[in-house]
């Protein structure tokens, strides 16, 4: 172009990505070469290394930012590779085309007002060596303020620059590194697993890879490392820049967030984490195996879909307030499968605060304690029940007339107390054997709860001793009625196993609070009410007399109640 050629001063234009496109006379003069041998090389072939590196993380930020720069010094080489100290301004030009960049260069004798600053080599050699001082100064306080480590080794594999977190790498002073061939400063093990990544950025292609390698304390370091080629002006390669970033710690991290995940993974206990509207956020394993839910079906789903409704809003309101004043809360809840099994949980939710930007979490680890909450069931049904008629026992019954006279004195309900043997029950034992017995007492006890109501306990106390506790039962008429049917229905032939039973009951009463206002009392005095049925012939009842005289409440002397059990047809005869 005529412009180009009439231009005094070098003058170089370049693409966006700093190749050159073009050159003026003036400036093949001072780098030697033909237009053919520059164009398509990379501006950087013209600069020694220090001004690539300034061009690089200086010159061009500008550019892309502002579009032009003025009075930025630089050394570039002359015809003979000799470093000159140039200033440049530069302009981007946006046409019909591509962007391009023009580099006007102006050698210190282009310009008057750089005439006396290179009157004599001398003065210009000083000049040339303070600019190489303040480069090489500003390129190490450049990459030592880099968060990581940034070294140059040459094609022979020794080391022609490193920055400070190189050398705290390697552990060793400044001039033990630079200079210093890689076999003397990497491990054997180290510099055989980096030979493919030397290779090939020696063959002119980048390189990106993870290493580790053993430290000066007997540890392990790790670091991610860029290999990044360094070519010369013929576009060999003459070295290459090292960039690498220490991650010893994020490997620490990483290893134990992988201890965790794997703790959490292979756990018997299920684990669920929500967010704090209560959607589910993750799961393990373990998750599954005790709800039935996959991961797929409970996340993003709201965790109260486990809940199985046997839980009040008393309850859920508690379990909440525990967790906002304490942060944590453990207990036992129902939960619901999705084929609808119920299950009990043992569980322990504890609130996570993540950071101000994450809103909380909770994390829920809980495992099924149904097998167990069965086996203590049925311990605490074992203490409290007669193994062979399941019915409740002495210390059940005891309990359970207490809470019931304390309900009564609160609401002025009356209570009766039945205590009834069976009348012939050791003949049975003797001549048909304890099976024939035992089986005797449950077709007994089957008997006793279909003649009384939900409200009311039946109780064996041992033998064929049992005792029925009254709720509230109505007039003393009533219970006498109760205590008639009782009579004839257990005194009704029966087969068991092939043989024919027959026995009879006698049954003594106490009322409360007449004949007691404790439970040992009523009981004790319906036993005296039982010696006063069998007294007067067995097969029939009595009621506690508080004179101390037992009376026959049906009629006086020897008496025997008769009816038909199957139509309530009762009536009281003297049996003498």
């Amino acid at each position: 172009m005529l412009f180009l050629e009439d231009v005094p001063c070098p003058v170089v234009v370049t693409d966006a990505l700093g190749t050159i496109l073009k050159l003026n006379p003036s400036a093949l003069v001072l780098t030697g070469g033909t237009t053919q041998d520059w164009c398509g090389q990379p501006l950087d072939h013209l600069l020694p290394l220090p001004s690539r590196m300034f061009l690089q993380t200086h010159v061009w930020p500008m550019l892309l930012r502002d579009g032009q720069v003025h009075e930025i010094h630089l050394q570039m080489f002359d015809a003979q590779r000799q470093r000159v100290p140039v200033m440049v301004n530069c302009q981007r030009t946006k046409t019909d085309g591509p962007v391009t960049y023009t580099w006007v260069l102006f050698v210190a004798a282009d310009r008057s007002r750089f005439e006396a600053e290179l009157l004599g080599a001398r003065r210009r050699a000083d000049e040339a060596a303070t600019a190489a001082a303040a480069s090489a100064r500003f390129l190490r306080a450049i990459t030592d303020a880099v968060p990581g480590m940034v070294g140059y080794w040459d094609r022979e594999l020794h080391c022609r620059y490193a920055n400070s977190g190189y050398l705290r790498w390697f552990d060793k002073p400044h001039h033990q590194v630079i200079g210093s061939p890689l076999h003397e400063l990497m491990d054997p093990e180290t510099l055989h697993f980096s030979q493919p990544f030397l290779q090939g950025v020696l063959a002119g292609r980048p390189q990106r890879f993870e290493r580790s390698q053993a430290l000066p304390d007997h540890g392990h370091g790790h670091a991610l490392v860029n290999y990044i080629p360094d070519t010369g002006a013929q576009g060999q390669v003459v070295g290459f820049f090292v960039l690498a970033i220490d991650i010893t710690s994020l490997k620490q991290a990483e290893d134990k967030l992988r201890l965790a995940a794997s703790a959490v993974e292979n756990t018997v206990e299920a684990i669920m984490v929500t967010d704090a509207q209560g959607l589910i956020l993750s799961v393990n394993p373990a998750f599954t195996v005790i709800t039935g839910y996959t991961a797929a079906q409970a996340i993003g789903q709201p965790a109260n879909r486990l809940v199985a409704g046997r839980h009040d809003d008393a309850f859920h309101a508690q379990v909440q307030h525990e967790l906002a004043v304490h942060g944590r809360w453990t207990g036992e809840t129902w939960a619901r499968r999705p084929d609808g099994s119920i299950y009990l949980v043992w569980q322990a939710v504890t609130v996570i605060s993540a950071g101000p930007s994450v809103s909380q979490r909770q994390v829920s680890v809980f495992s099924d304690i149904t097998e167990r909450w069965h086996h203590n069931e049925r311990l605490r049904h074992l203490a409290f029940h007669d193994p062979l008629t399941e019915l409740p026992n002495r210390a059940l019954l005891s309990e359970r007339l207490a809470q019931l006279l304390g309900q009564t004195r609160r609401e002025e309900r009356s209570v009766a107390v039945m205590f009834l043997d069976l009348d012939r029950f050791k003949a049975v034992n003797d001549q048909l054997g304890h099976d024939v017995g035992d089986q005797l007492l449950k077709a007994v006890a089957a008997d006793l709860l279909r003649l009384v109501r939900q409200v009311d306990t039946v109780a064996r106390l041992g033998g064929d001793e049992f005792v029925i506790v009254l709720d509230n039962p109505g007039t003393r008429g009533q219970v006498e009625i109760l205590a008639q049917r009782i009579v004839i229905a257990l005194g009704q032939p029966r087969q068991i196993d092939g043989h024919p039973v027959s026995v009879g009951a006698s049954v003594g009463i106490a009322l409360y609070p007449s004949d007691g206002s404790t439970a040992e009392t009523l009981i004790a005095n319906a036993d005296e009410g039982l010696y006063a049925a069998k007294g007067a012939g067995r097969n029939t009842y009595r009621f506690f007399s508080t004179a101390g005289a037992l009376q026959n409440e049906a009629a006086a002397g020897d008496s025997r109640v008769t009816g038909r059990a199957e139509t309530g047809d009762w009536q009281v005869q003297d049996a003498g």
